[in-house]
């Protein structure tokens, strides 16, 4: 049995974190696991930060500095850092033992955020998302999609805005138009859930997702 891999999606504020925590809990008490012989809890992780060595990774890219700012190639090669260390380490190794994985962002937030947010160059992000993934893709992508303005106020709720919270809303509505492309082009694997409604309400919409996919990649044939 081979493992499985489920990527949250979504701007600042989405409650996509939530909601990865939400899924976590709900798939250890539904029964759904057991029902499908499936002997291990799932998996949670996250990008920037999945392991010790990217936690100190996360540190650089998300720690706001006025001292000396970070260039937009550098956040790039960071991110790419970290995605590598992440897959290697955990995630090739995770799913070959046959683990299902939730994860809090992967591949499709850096076209994003560094692609449309920063404007920087696609064929390059791709090049160093491939080099970076050696070809892992998610199974399962849920993108949470919200207003920007709505999710920036929720984000400013928590208090303590990091580096990237901190940028434009002009940069956020960018990246909202990356996710939402994204969304479009590739239908079979990103799953668009709307994020303007009650976490209840959410939740029980992810589930469903959940349930749907998890029986069809688990179920004997």
């Amino acid at each position: 049995m081979r493992g499985r891999f489920v990527v949250f999606e979504g701007v600042e504020g989405s409650g996509k974190t939530t909601q990865v925590q939400r899924s976590h809990l709900w798939l250890q008490e539904s029964g759904l696991l057991a029902k499908l012989a499936i002997p291990d809890a799932p998996l949670v992780t996250r990008e920037p930060g999945g392991t010790s060595l990217c936690q100190s990774i996360r540190s650089l890219l998300l720690t706001p500095t006025t001292e000396e700012p970070m260039q937009d190639r550098t956040e790039l090669l960071l991110y790419a850092a970290d995605r590598a260390q992440h897959v290697d380490f955990l995630l090739r190794p995770q799913l070959a033992a046959g683990r299902l994985i939730l994860c809090d962002r992967y591949t499709d937030s850096t076209i994003a955020y560094q692609g449309y947010g920063r404007g920087l160059d696609r064929a390059l992000i791709d090049q160093l998302n491939q080099i970076a993934t050696a070809g892992l893709e998610s199974d399962l992508t849920l993108w949470f999609d919200l207003e920007v303005e709505v999710g920036l106020a929720r984000a400013q709720q928590r208090g303590g805005r990091d580096r990237i919270e901190q940028a434009t809303l002009a940069f956020h509505q960018r990246v909202q138009q990356g996710f939402t492309e994204l969304a479009q082009a590739h239908p079979q694997r990103i799953v668009r859930i709307d994020a303007s409604r009650s976490k209840a309400e959410v939740a029980a919409e992810v589930q469903a997702v959940l349930t749907e996919r998890i029986t069809a990649w688990y179920s004997p044939s």
